[in-house]
Formats: C-alpha cells, sequence, structure tokens
C-alpha cells in the first residue's frame, strides 16, 4: 500500500537522528550467534542499520580483516582502491577499514575524508589499474548501501576483475567476518588519526570524467545545444556532476549538489520512508515536476551505479523501458564493437528487451538476478552491454573495451542525452516506437511475506515442484529455476507463457519473497498473472 504522503517532500519527523546512528555504530556490539546481527552478503554486499545491530563498527572490523585473508589466500596483494558514499555510516566504516588494511599492510588507494566515489569510479580504477600494471593485482572496497534509507550502511568488495564478488567469494568472507565478530576487539588496527597523513589519497574523479570521452559521444552532446539537469540526489556522483558541468560544456547544470547524511532535500518514497532510488516516481517526484525545464533530467542513487531518466514528454522512465532504448542505441550506434558480442539482461527484466535482442540479430544472454552474472562478458567483450531492471547497467567502450564491471549510472545518464543528440528524439519517444512494433507491455513487482525457512525453501525449488500447467489462462511453456543464459540457479522460479511470465525469488535483506511479472496482454492479465503467481508460490511454500 502506498503511504498517503509519498512523493511529498520530508518534514523534520522523517530525518533520521544522525548522532544516534553515528553513536550506535560505536557502541552497540552484535551478537555472533543472532542470525538478524551477522554479516550477510546479498547480491550488493553486506548491509544493515547500526540502531539495528546489523551495521557497526564490530561488522565492518571483521569484515575487512576477512577481505584481507581473503585476497591474501587468491594472491591479490597489489592496492586496495577503497570508496565510500554519502550515508552517515560511510564514514566511520570507511576509517574503520582504513584502520584495519593500515595494520595488516595493505597498499590502500582512498580518497580524501570529504570526498565521495561512486561505484563505477572504483571499478574503473581497478580496470585500469590492472590493464596497465602487469605485477601486482589490485582490488577494492565500496562504501555503500545503495539507494538504501540515511539509516542503513553497506560494504562491498570487488575482487582485480573490478566487479561485484561472486558468491564464492562472499561465502567464505562472510564465514570467515562471523567468526571474528566474537572476539572482533582482538583485530589489529592502527587508529585512523595515526594513520590519515601516510594513507595515499587516490583522485578518483579525474581521470573517470576524463575518460567519458572514451565512452560517449561528448561530440554530439555538445552540439546539440541541449539543457541537461543532472540531480545526484544528494548521492557521491554530486562532486563527479560539477566536474563534467565545468569542464565539459555539454548544456548540463547540476540541479541540486546538497549533500546531507539525513536527506532532507527528498521526497518520501512509495512507502513513506527516505530511500535514494531513482527508479521510483516516489523518490524522483521533483525531477518529474520540473520535467518541462530540461531537455531531459537524469538522476542517481547514493552510490550512483543506477540511473534514472526523466523526458518532457514521459516524465521518469521505467528502467526496462530504458535498457530496451539504450540496447537498441547502442547496437546500432557502436562500430567498434565485436559484431559477436551479445546482450546481457537478468532474467525478471522486461521480454522488451528480448524482442529488441530478436531484431537487431543479436545473442540474448539471460542470467539471474545480481550484475555479478555480467562480470566476464564485459571483461572480454562478448557481452556488449548488461542491464538489470533495476535501473542498473554498463556497456563497452567505443572501442569494444570493458569500461566497468559493476553498474554505472553515470554513463547511462550520459548515454540518454547522447540519444537525444544524435537522433533528435528522447528516449521515451524511442520506447513508443518499441510499443508500436511490438505492444505495450505491462510490468510490476509486488512482495509477498516469507519467513526464514519459506525463503530458503523457494530458493532450492526444481520445476517438478510446481504443479500448476496454466497460468492466467495460458499454457505454461516453461519453469526455469535455472537462468538459460548461464545456467546458474536462480535462487527462485520463473514461469514463462506465451504472452507473459513471473519470477519469484527471495528477499535477501527482508522477510518477504519478490514476485517480478509482464504481461504483453495489459495491466488486467498483469494483475492476473500476479494473484496466481502467489498461489503457485504459496503452494509449493505451504
Amino acid at each position: 500500500m502506498v503511504h498517503e504522503r509519498a512523493g511529498q517532500p520530508a518534514r523534520p519527523e522523517d530525518l533520521i537522528d544522525y548522532d544516534a546512528v553515528i553513536g550506535a555504530y560505536y557502541d552497540l556490539t552484535p551478537d555472533p550467534s543472532n542470525p538478524d546481527q551477522m554479516v550477510v552478503f546479498g547480491t550488493s554486499g553486506h548491509r544493515g542499520a547500526s540502531l539495528k545491530t546489523a551495521f557497526n563498527e564490530a561488522h565492518i572490523a571483521a569484515t575487512t580483516q576477512a577481505i584481507v585473508e581473503y585476497r591474501a589466500s587468491q594472491g591479490v596483494d597489489g592496492p586496495l582502491f577503497i570508496g565510500k558514499d554519502t550515508h552517515g555510516l560511510s564514514l566511520p566504516a570507511w576509517k574503520t577499514a582504513l584502520e584495519v588494511l593500515h595494520a595488516s599492510g595493505v597498499d590502500v588507494r582512498a580518497e580524501k575524508e570529504d570526498e565521495y566515489t561512486p561505484t563505477p569510479a572504483v571499478s574503473r580504477a581497478i580496470i585500469v589499474y590492472n590493464r596497465d600494471h602487469s605485477g601486482p593485482r589490485a582490488d577494492g572496497i565500496v562504501v555503500t548501501p545503495s539507494h538504501n534509507p540515511p539509516t542503513d550502511g553497506g560494504f562491498k568488495y570487488n575482487p582485480p576483475h573490478g566487479g561485484p564478488a561472486d558468491s564464492d567469494a562472499t561465502k567464505v568472507i562472510a564465514a570467515r567476518a562471523n567468526e571474528l565478530l566474537g572476539d572482533w576487539k582482538s583485530i589489529k588496527r592502527t587508529p585512523y588519526e595515526q594513520i590519515e597523513g601516510e594513507i595515499t589519497r587516490f583522485d578518483y574523479r579525474t581521470p573517470y570524467c576524463d575518460d567519458l570521452v572514451n565512452i560517449i559521444n561528448l561530440d554530439a552532446i555538445r552540439g546539440a545545444g541541449l539543457n541537461i539537469g543532472a540531480h545526484p540526489l544528494g548521492g557521491a556522483s554530486a562532486q563527479y556532476w560539477e566536474y563534467i558541468a565545468e569542464h565539459f560544456d555539454l548544456g548540463l547544470s547540476v540541479i541540486d549538489p546538497t549533500v546531507d547524511p539525513r536527506w532532507p532535500f527528498m521526497t518520501l518514497d512509495w512507502d513513506g520512508k527516505i530511500r535514494m532510488d531513482c527508479s521510483s516516481p516516489y523518490a524522483m517526484a521533483s525531477l518529474i515536476e520540473n520535467r518541462d525545464k530540461y531537455s531531459l533530467s537524469t538522476g542517481n542513487d547514493a552510490d550512483s551505479d543506477r540511473h534514472g531518466i526523466v523526458t518532457p514528454d514521459a516524465g521518469l522512465m521505467n528502467p526496462n523501458h530504458y535498457l530496451s532504448v539504450a540496447i537498441q542505441y547502442l547496437f546500432s550506434h557502436r562500430d567498434g564493437w565485436n559484431p559477436e558480442a551479445g546482450i546481457g539482461k537478468t532474467l525478471v527484466s522486461s521480454s522488451m528487451i528480448n524482442n529488441v535482442a530478436t531484431k537487431l540479430g543479436k545473442k540474448l544472454v539471460e542470467v539471474p538476478v545480481g550484475f555479478k552474472w555480467f562480470v566476464p562478458g564485459l571483461s572480454d567483450g562478448s557481452i556488449g552491454f548488461g542491464g538489470e531492471e533495476s535501473a542498473g547497467a554498463s556497456f563497452l567502450t567505443l572501442k569494444g573495451e570493458t569500461w566497468t564491471t559493476d553498474k554505472d549510472g553515470l554513463i547511462m545518464d550520459l548515454l540518454a542525452a547522447e540519444i537525444l543528440a544524435v537522433t533528435g528524439e528522447t528516449p521515451s519517444q524511442h520506447y513508443d516506437k518499441l510499443t508500436d512494433e511490438f505492444g505495450k507491455t505491462a510490468y510490476a513487482r509486488i512482495d509477498a511475506p516469507a519467513n526464514r525457512e519459506q525463503k530458503a525453501k523457494l530458493a532450492q525449488l526444481s520445476p517438478e515442484d510446481v504443479e500448476a500447467t496454466e497460468l492466467a489462462g495460458e499454457q505454461i511453456e516453461a519453469k526455469l529455476t535455472r537462468a538459460p543464459g548461464n545456467d546458474a540457479p536462480i535462487g527462485g522460479l520463473k514461469v514463462v507463457t506465451e504472452h507473459a511470465w513471473f519470477a519469484a525469488r527471495p528477499s535477501g535483506t527482508e522477510d518477504v519473497y519478490k514476485i517480478y511479472a509482464e504481461s504483453f496482454k495489459g495491466p488486467e492479465h498483469l494483475a492476473e498473472v500476479q494473484k496466481q503467481a502467489k498461489e503457485v508460490v504459496d503452494a509449493v511454500l505451504s
């Protein structure tokens, strides 16, 4: 149910008690035997709230020490690039991590205290270093809970390929971190105040921004006379958009560069919480309201790995719609790419992408949820574009080389400007043409309650567990528990008919399971698909 104040500006009573959040980080100690207070790596690292004893000094000290041991076991002894976003808990966690890394003799490269680093900038730094150096390999850490509310913190590990660590790595790191939690104060650390002058400071922003000429047609944007508004939503991209606005003459202005860990300038999300979700029409309400002021405007989440595209004719684009348009444009305007390069999508992304892939004659690589599945293809160029339904994507450079192996919201925002500059039409106008060709699609995600045992059962489903033969009046054509693109377990179930599909998978952070569904027969049919999808899953879980 949508909150009555969703989309409205935050009030003072909606804001976090910043001092309490930071105080809890240092004062509360987790119970290693409590599953809710253990280190748990989801699809994007460990996340939690300090006030709930789920993201505290002990967690970060233990997890950093576990990463130190893991990278040593893998023979990774080059520099470690570490970056932080603008969440209140990111700075103290960043300092804790530096204390452990320094005490362990790790060669750390870090921004300054008052600087923020987008996830894609860390990925890019790792990739460029390992590309240009034949010696010890580099890896990295990003301190961010992505778009999560201001109370939360997050901690991610990126190995030498530059992208999110796979489950083989995160299982080892999490298990070791939980072993260390019981005696976390024995972990070797050097106080930050003693080492801040010894840390090698790294300028992430300048090389990343200056390199954009190699992935985006900036000349086309510059010559089109556009008026582009970029809103960082108080996140790590603020300093990057300021640099881009000052140096590249693209007709781009920063809508609001304010950074405040309470996010008082945000509009409330669907559930009444402050959440920097640039794919949410409620969180992006201020941009939608002012959409006519710009040729197009964009938003990013706190670590800038997600994108939000707002056009004058359509408002905020559904992420699936923009992914479809971006794919069609890129594979038609990137002569430097390998003609055999495929299209990567998560299996809960829109089937419109399937239609575009067929139209382009390109291989479609459908993988489970999680950007880590695109890392191999983006690394070797066998995938030109990898995207997921939650507004995260990355793609190759103009010459068909690896850019990032993590999601990059900044290049997706700039690509929207390139599409408008080169074609004279907004991305949403391009999507309208796709619907004229393939039909309109109704797509939505809903959540349903599920306890820990039920979520575990859902993650272990086999096709034989589903007895249904029809879905919303159509014969079921496929029951998938493994992704067709790489045969990896999807951690749930996908059911496909001729005109519709649904996928159900457990949440990694909440006691719910998620149902993604889509229909090319309209909203009413989608509602029937969702209803029956819940019945199918509930029958399995009962």
